[in-house]
């Protein structure tokens, strides 16, 4: 007979040490192997139900009886957890867990590397195509928003080959400052090296080379430089703001 008894027991005595915050937690059994990979907005109250539920189905009644050991991954947000659920279970693969086909239910930005304009998209399914893929994002909505971010700094196209290859005047977003227009031949190819740069420092080294081409102007580059460095300060204040809830994590453990 399959008894969750031994799972339960688990769990109750790993909940003091959970702290309340959203995160992953994994499900082991004596071997070390990951059974089950799940998400949770508050660490807590997930893991009580597996102890309070007497009528568990029968699938997460034998997890529970394979059990010997749990670990947690908390994380700043609810979509971080869902990223990181999704990114575990494609790697372990838990047979307690129902597995996700192509990535279908998490969008990547696509950026493709054969071209020498190449379109910035959305993308769902297998990798098939070479390039860069960034993600996968939570939401769609979320990705569109960082395409959008992404050509008000960059100007990447985003309009597919046969629009591109076929246009003999920019569109409107050229217009708006969304793109720079390279379908007729707005912007030029600027390369240079980067030596011992960082990433952040390497695109300013590119758009401080551009000064001496005469398709882009000096106020051009001089927005997009201060928008670098708004980024910068945004993602700096990110890291400072998750390092402060990690503290605070350690310190809530330690108590």
């Amino acid at each position: 007979m399959i008894s969750s008894e031994i799972g339960k027991e688990v769990i109750k005595k790993e909940l003091s040490l959970v702290p309340k915050l959203p995160g992953v937690y994994r499900m082991l059994n004596e071997k070390n192997e990951i059974l089950y990979v799940g998400k949770a907005k508050n660490l807590p109250n997930r893991l009580k139900s597996y102890v309070s539920e007497k009528n568990h189905i029968i699938r997460t009644e034998r997890m529970l009886s394979q059990t010997r050991k749990l670990e947690i991954t908390t994380t700043s947000n609810e979509s971080e957890a869902l990223l990181l659920e999704a990114n575990l279970i494609k790697k372990f693969k838990p047979k307690f867990n129902i597995l996700l086909r192509d990535d279908k239910s998490f969008p990547f930005i696509f950026i493709g590397n054969k071209d020498k304009w190449p379109q910035i998209k959305r993308h769902r399914g297998r990798k098939t195509k070479e390039g860069f893929y960034f993600g996968p994002f939570a939401s769609a909505g979320s990705a569109n928003w960082t395409i959008k971010m992404i050509q008000k700094i960059f100007h990447l196209r985003v309009c597919d080959d046969t629009v591109f290859k076929n246009r003999e005047r920019p569109c409107i977003l050229y217009q708006i400052k969304r793109c720079s227009g390279p379908c007729v031949g707005y912007v030029c190819l600027y390369v240079g090296g980067g030596g011992g740069l960082g990433k952040s420092e390497f695109i300013l080294y590119h758009v401080l080379g551009a000064f001496d081409s005469s398709r882009i102007y000096f106020i051009e580059s001089v927005i997009i430089i201060n928008t670098l460095k708004k980024i910068d300060q945004k993602i700096n204040r990110k890291i400072k703001t998750y390092k402060r809830n990690k503290q605070g994590h350690n310190i809530n453990q330690t108590q």
